[in-house]
């Protein structure tokens, strides 16, 4: 039998927050934020809970597309520091018990990159392989364009070359071949640099079109992509047992399951440490949409359980545009209708540049529940910086900008006295979160929430001799629910959020009657007998 010491599972029950140095704080009046303006913050951090920060890109670029695209892989943008500052961010994250991670962002570089510029002055030159080129855009190369408004093709011709460059995202973004045993190790060595300085791990930037191999020379015949993720992975837990990498892997549920890795009958995987949960997320919104829980129940029910040592990771908004690109037509025309009916709220036909708050009507109550589901769901909570105090979008952004204007740190210093702000809840989620361990290392089972019930999201969690019971309500009336546990049979059942309301007490049969208020939530705690 396998043995794993829970110190090396510090993501199982870890809070993320994702940020953009350049957008967070200004520590020199410059206008810009920085590395330094980010270290003077990172109290507020603490005080949140985060045990885990995620760095956007930070790396030299000419900023064509908000820093993923890269010059150095091994450099700090000046605008926002230097290496020194950068390990002093680390240092100081770490003694508040904070882990930091970064971006990983190797699918593709900069043109603007040596190698690139290299690679296209002569095909002699020892970069020419480094990246992907053809005489003419193969018929059986991948398909589909990332950025419809942006690109008409995948394949851009480089007069200098006199060939045609792969790029899945921006002409200016040529990808970097994979297969090329050289451009691996040289991600490693990237990974191991960074990890030198202090990194815990990285979240890996699309992941599949990371591993594609469409395109490629005689690419029926290169090794499986798996293997070498596996390869990073092990390299990764060479130099760091307790390291991560988090995975943007935004396809079905059997489909993502392999990027956990090869499952050695113990449970472990031996690829990516978690993967981002995005069918849960766009089902959830499809429930609001609907104020119907069922949509999100069906697609718990059906979720995978990852890996022993693996987890899903879960969240309401990242830095993207809200992705909904795994509903059905009909389905994303509902949440678009409910959610983001301008045109201008729209991107690419598949998703919305909102966040949250102004999506929800600026409604607390609904805003509330969204984010006590978020913690209270089986998987590692992430949350994307202003969320904890209600950020809106800025539309006169272009595209995915919107989501991603200066924090509003007039807003904090608002919230931060007033106990009934929706800092303070978040605070108060954080806490209970990490008083109920059974959220992130029990077993979950979604619950029937009552035959009269259906806007009611119910589920519980238990692990070690204790259960949680967390109920939602996604509907603006007030619903009684009557979830069945049979093993709580006769138990009390003690509120979590506001322990001062009464306990509740479970039924002869196993049944817990609550009435929910509209847009209601309860999280019910049982020590089992």
């Amino acid at each position: 039998m396998k043995l794993t010491r829970t110190s090396d599972l510090w993501w199982k029950n870890a809070v993320i927050y994702c940020l953009d140095i350049e957008t967070y704080a200004d520590g020199n009046g410059d206008g810009c934020g920085d590395i330094r303006g980010l270290i003077q913050k990172i109290d507020h951090l603490d005080r949140l809970g985060v045990t885990c920060l995620w760095l956007m890109p930070f790396f030299p670029t000419p900023d064509r597309d908000d820093g993923y695209d890269i010059t150095d892989f091994y450099g700090v943008d000046e605008r926002l520091g230097s290496l020194g500052d950068m390990v002093e961010l680390i240092r100081t994250a770490r003694d508040r018990g904070m882990r930091v991670i970064a971006d990983l962002v190797v699918n593709h570089t900069s043109a603007q990159h040596p190698w690139f510029q290299s690679a296209r002055s002569s095909p002699d030159s020892p970069y020419r392989d480094w990246y992907v080129w053809q005489d003419k855009p193969p018929a059986d190369g991948p398909q589909g364009v990332v950025f419809p408004d942006q690109e008409t093709s995948l394949w851009e011709y480089d007069r200098k070359a006199k060939q045609y460059y792969l790029h899945r995202f921006y002409k200016h973004q040529p990808d970097l071949d994979v297969a090329n045993p050289e451009v691996r190790d040289e991600i490693a060595r990237i990974m191991g640099f960074w990890m030198e300085l202090g990194l815990s791990g990285f979240r890996v930037d699309a992941v599949p079109f990371l591993l594609e191999t469409d395109g490629l020379a005689d690419a029926d015949a290169l090794p499986d992509p798996h293997d070498y993720l596996a390869d990073l992975s092990a390299f990764l837990r060479r130099r760091n047992g307790e390291a991560v990498l988090l995975g943007e892997v935004n396809l079905p549920y059997p489909d993502t399951m392999p990027f956990f890795g090869a499952n050695d009958g113990g449970g472990s995987t031996d690829e990516l440490t978690m993967c981002f949960d995005f069918i849960g997320m766009q089902q959830m919104y499809l429930a609001l949409a609907r104020a119907d829980a069922e949509p999100l129940a069906e697609a718990l029910r059906h979720r995978p359980d990852p890996p022993e040592d693996g987890h899903w990771a879960t969240f309401v908004r990242n830095h993207d545009e809200l992705t909904l690109d795994k509903l059905t037509d009909a389905q994303r025309k509902e949440v678009f209708d409910a959610f983001g009916p301008d045109e201008d709220m729209q991107l690419y036909g598949r998703g919305l540049r909102r966040r949250l708050p102004p999506m929800l009507g600026g409604d607390q109550r609904r805003i509330r529940m969204v984010y006590s589901l978020l913690f209270s769901l089986p998987g590692t909570p992430v949350l994307y910086y202003g969320e904890e105090i209600g950020m809106g979008e800025d539309l006169s952004l272009p595209g995915r900008f919107a989501v991603r204007s200066d924090m509003d740190w007039a807003a904090v210093q608002e919230q931060q006295p007033d106990p009934d702000s929706l800092l303070s809840w978040m605070r108060l989620l954080v806490d209970s979160y990490r008083a109920c361990p059974e959220l992130a290392w029990g077993a979950c089972t979604v619950l029937d929430p009552g035959s009269d019930a259906r806007p009611v999201f119910a589920h519980s969690c238990g692990t070690d001799g204790t259960t949680v019971v967390a109920l939602h309500n996604f509907a603006d009336a007030e619903i009684d629910a009557a979830p069945v546990v049979p093993a709580l049979a006769g138990m009390e059942l003690v509120d979590v959020l506001d322990p001062r309301r009464g306990p509740v007490k479970v039924g002869d049969d196993g049944t817990i009657a609550v009435t929910l208020p509209p847009y209601g939530c309860r999280w019910l705690r049982c020590a089992e007998q």
